[in-house]
């Protein structure tokens, strides 16, 4: 006999032993997924199926010594509503701050009042005081809901915007304080001027028009200038042209300000021409193109509103001049004045590309009285008694 057989003198003794093991199993298995009557016939140790009585008796010694406790059914796992998340926070979302329940229906969450939000003005590396929490838990990774971590990108904007908001207040409470000029800026330079409601001096004659398909022949034939001053907008052709420097006006090719009919526009006179440091030799060209013989130049030290050097850009050294240079045509004009204005001229630097007023002042000297043109000018080179041509007036 092995050892986890037992037999039974007559079949009623071994079905009564069956029926008892069967109810102490169920009892103890009801709420089991699996049961004994698809578990397959058990067999013995060399593999003879045992009887249904052996079967039966083994289940019941099993079910004695480790009863089956009930499988529990698996939870659902639910995210929390962004509301839920946020409720500790004090954000509401827009359903229950109108209605007082969601009813199961999504909204969109409001970016919360900029009021509402404790800005703290004290510096340091943590997040400001009053922030709402679902923004620290963005920063621990903890929040990976899409309109949570929008929400607090949301709030985080505005209590940064309020932060510089109050900086701001405090930089200019400060400089009131300390007498800072509203005029300038940091570097020194003075504030652009406001052109909108500018006006032209009374007795200034502007014209504007593109010089390159400008009428000179009829300018010419109506007067002849003693004095012509020019700025032109040279081209840079560098390896890096503008070196950070924004330039707000149309460039020109050297061959188109070749092309001007300057010959037309005066028989004798003087020629003011503002170059560049890679045009001087070319402007050197064009007045000899032009009939004109250099005879002077003129250099302007740019200067801040602190009376400094105004130190700008430059390819090898830093420029802080510019040079005018002079060229003369035909026979002297009969008011001309010598030796009466310097070639240097200490003026404070201004707008972009605008010269000097020292610089009319000192061709008004020279040629006191005379017809005046200035070619490639601006709203701010107005000035009476000139002519003055651009595209920018």
């Amino acid at each position: 006999m092995w050892e986890d057989e037992i037999y039974y003198e007559d079949e009623d003794a071994a079905m009564a032993a069956y029926e008892a093991a069967v109810g102490r199993s169920a009892a103890g298995d009801a709420s089991s997924e699996s049961s004994d009557d698809f578990e397959p016939a058990p067999s013995g140790r060399h593999g003879r199926p045992k009887p249904p009585q052996a079967r039966a008796a083994a289940g019941s010694r099993r079910a004695a010594a480790q009863p089956r406790k009930p499988r529990a059914a698996p939870k659902a796992r639910r995210k929390p509503s962004p509301a839920s998340r946020l409720a500790s926070s004090g954000v509401e979302s827009q359903s229950d701050a109108g209605n007082g329940s969601a009813h199961g229906r999504s909204s969109a969450i409001p970016t919360p009042d900029i009021g509402q939000l404790n800005v703290s003005s004290s510096g340091g590396g943590g997040s400001p005081a009053g922030e709402p929490a679902a923004v620290a838990a963005m920063d621990t990774g903890e929040d990976d809901d899409a309109s949570a971590v929008l929400l607090a990108l949301c709030a985080r904007e505005q209590s940064i915007r309020a932060r510089m908001a109050q900086l701001e207040k405090e930089i200019a409470e400060l400089e009131k304080k300390c007498g800072v000029e509203a005029a300038a800026d940091a570097s020194g330079k003075a504030a652009p001027i406001d052109l909108n409601e500018f006006r032209a001096p009374e007795w200034s004659v502007p014209i504007r028009a593109n010089v390159m398909n400008f009428e000179w022949e009829k300018l010419a034939a109506a007067c002849q200038f003693d004095v012509i001053l020019m700025d032109p907008p040279w081209q840079l052709a560098s390896q890096a042209p503008t070196r950070g420097v924004a330039i707000a006006y149309q460039q020109l090719p050297d061959i188109c300000i070749e092309s001007l009919p300057i010959h037309l526009l005066q028989t004798s006179g003087f020629i003011f021409i503002w170059v560049i440091n890679n045009k001087y030799t070319r402007a050197f060209q064009l007045m000899k193109q032009w009939g004109y013989t250099y005879v002077d130049d003129i250099a302007w030290v740019k200067q801040t509103v602190n009376r400094r050097m105004a130190k700008g850009h430059g390819y090898y050294l830093q420029h802080a001049k510019e040079t005018c240079l002079v060229g003369k045509k035909g026979a002297d004009p009969p008011n001309l004045c010598r030796s009466v204005a310097s070639d240097v001229i200490f003026s404070e630097r201004r707008g972009q590309s605008q010269k000097p007023e020292e610089m009319y002042e000192i061709i008004e000297q020279l040629v006191p009285g005379g017809n005046y043109l200035e070619i490639f000018g601006r709203k701010n080179n107005l000035r009476d008694y000139w002519v003055t041509i651009g595209n920018e007036l």
